[in-house]
Order: structure tokens, then sequence, then C-alpha cells
């Protein structure tokens, strides 16, 4: 069983250290310098180890070594007494990565915390270092040290079955390659410069993402919060029983469109909505008054640009590309975005 350090110093560097993050970028980087990897579909995690106390972080910085004990236990075996890492956990269904089976450990009770890491153990996708197996953080490194580091470091253990060395390309025709080739495991490419240093909470490396697009029916709408304008569309699929799931939402509305926009969908109000799932209560983006939805009869298509579907549902919200008049709504189903 994995224990728990004293206090942060313990493990030489602060458990708080936020992980180095990414702006988003359109396209890859075109100069020199530049090493790219796949961008992975998981928790960000960096892993403290000193003896075999062990500390999993989440980006938020909040622990999650309660909910991948098979993690912790795994590190706390691990032969080297000390190091940081950083990376990302995930979990293999069947040869493709889950989200959900990810979100799942989030869950209060241990008992099925136990359960699940024993039915879909997790692994950990190496791709940083911030300290060395000689307990020397390495912050001030540049990538191509760092990067060396790690490979020595994931040398024996990557054999034992719990860690994945996440590949890299510093070929930018390959990176292209890969861009064009993500999706169910990977959703884009990060670039990092090889001359960089690990700058702990910057957006200092950058991500592209290779997004998709879906024709959505507007089911719904909600007000902005304490006003009497649209604040976003709500949006649906028609699933194989011929009824509409609410799938997301988009709340690039601009100022200038949201009078007439209103009145449009206005006009509409009171129709039959989402016939299959419909939208939930309050969320983490939503307020007071937002959480309240209107239905509407379902006529309007809109087209929305998506970067990720988790259960059936766009997990961020989306962008409005463009009003479709020329689809009729029975024609926006679920296979736009199933892989």
């Amino acid at each position: 069983m994995a224990k728990r350090a004293s206090s942060d110093r313990a493990f030489g560097l602060p458990l708080d250290i936020q992980p180095m993050e990414a702006r988003s970028a359109d396209d890859l980087p075109d100069d020199r310098g530049w090493q790219y990897e796949p961008k992975w579909d998981g928790f960000r995690c960096l892993v403290f180890k000193e003896g075999s106390a062990v500390d999993l972080r989440a980006k938020s910085g909040k622990p999650l070594g309660r909910y991948f004990p098979e993690i912790s236990e795994f590190f706390a075996n691990l032969s080297l007494e000390r190091f940081v890492v950083d990376g990302e956990l995930v979990i293999d269904i069947d040869g493709k990565l889950s989200f959900d089976a990810l979100q799942m450990r989030l869950h209060p009770a241990e008992s099925r915390v136990q359960r699940l890491s024993a039915e879909t153990p997790a692994k950990l996708v190496l791709f940083d270092m911030l300290m060395g197996i000689d307990g020397i953080p390495i912050l001030d490194q540049d990538l191509e040290f760092r990067r060396a580091a790690l490979e020595a470091f994931a040398k024996d253990a990557i054999n034992q079955g719990r860690l994945i060395l996440s590949p890299f390309t510093r070929d930018r025709i390959e990176a292209t390659r890969w861009l064009s080739a993500s999706g169910a495991d990977t959703d884009g490419v990060v670039c990092k410069r090889v001359d960089g240093l690990y700058l702990p909470g910057e957006r200092a490396m950058m991500k592209v993402k290779r997004l998709r697009t879906a024709d959505c029916v507007v089911g719904g709408f909600r007000y902005e919060s304490d006003s009497h304008f649209v604040g976003s569309l709500l949006l649906g699929l028609y699933n194989d029983q011929g009824d509409l799931d609410h799938v997301g939402f988009t709340s690039t509305i601009t100022d200038a469109e949201r009078p007439e926009l209103t009145s449009r969908l206005e006009a509409l109000r009171g129709g039959s909505g989402f016939t299959g799932k419909a939208p939930g209560g309050p969320s983490r983006w939503s307020t007071r008054r937002s959480s309240e939805w209107e239905p509407l009869t379902p006529e309007l298509v809109v087209e929305v640009r998506f970067d990720h579907v988790t259960g059936h549902r766009f997990r961020h919200g989306t962008k409005l590309l463009r009003w479709r008049p020329d689809k009729r709504p029975r024609q926006c189903k679920f296979e736009q975005i199933e892989r």
C-alpha cells in the first residue's frame, strides 16, 4: 500500500506546483526547434515519489491517489527512490482509451474505486520529468535534457505494465500526419520548444486540435443571466428511435445578433423540444436564470465545431459556424459524431 509523505517538502518539490500548460493554436508551428507529441485524452497527473511515499496530483492540484490506487501502488513498489514525473492517466477498454471510464473513478465509495481499479486498471502516459531519480529538480533544464532523463527513468519501469512512454517527433510532416489521424485516443498534437524550460503554470507549449463539425437541431435555448436575450442554444441529434437527444450547447453568439435571434427563437417557443434525453439543470457554466431552458419546435439547424464527444454528448461547448436552412432537422443524426 502506497504511503503519503508527512509534508510537501518530503517530495523535493511542492505538491501544489502547477504543471506546464499549452495555449491553443490553429496550426503547427513551421519554424525549427519544436518537438511534437500526441495530445492524450485523459487526466493530467503529476507523480511525486520519495521512498515508499507517493502522491498523485491533478492539474487542479487536487490529490488523485484515492481514485487510482493501482497507480499509487505501482510507483510505491518501484525500486527507484525519488522523482517527479508529468503525464496523463488513461484507461484502455477493448483497445481504445475511455474517458468515461476515467470519470467513473471520481466516486466517493472506496469499494467501487477498488473494484474498478481491478476491472479497468489505469496506466500513466509519461511525457515530461520535473525531478530526476537523483532527487535534483530539472525544471531549469531544456526539454532535450528532460526527455533524455525521462527515457532513462522509463527504460526499466515501462516494462512493468503501468507506464507508457509518449512518442515524439521533431518532423513537422510526421506531426501533421498525427494531427490528421487523431481521434478516439488522442485529440491533437502538443508542440514544445526543444530548448524550452519547464515553466510551472505557464502556457509555454502549444496545442493544436483536430476539430470536427456537425449539423445539429436547435431544440431549445437559455436566456442570458439577468437579460431578455438569448445566451446559448441547446443542440440535439436524432437517435435510432427517432427521438431528439440533447448533445450540448453553443454560446458563441455576438451581442449584435442577440436581439433578432431572440425574436426568432421566441416565435418557435413551446414546441416539443427534446423528445429523448433532455438538458439537465444548473451546471458549472450556468447561472441563476440560465439553468432554465425554453423548449422549441425543432425547425432550426446549425453547423457547429466541436472537439470531443463523451457519452454521446459534446464534452465542451461548441462554436457556432453557420445556420443551415438547407438541412432538414431529421437529417441531423448521431452518425455525424460517431467514429
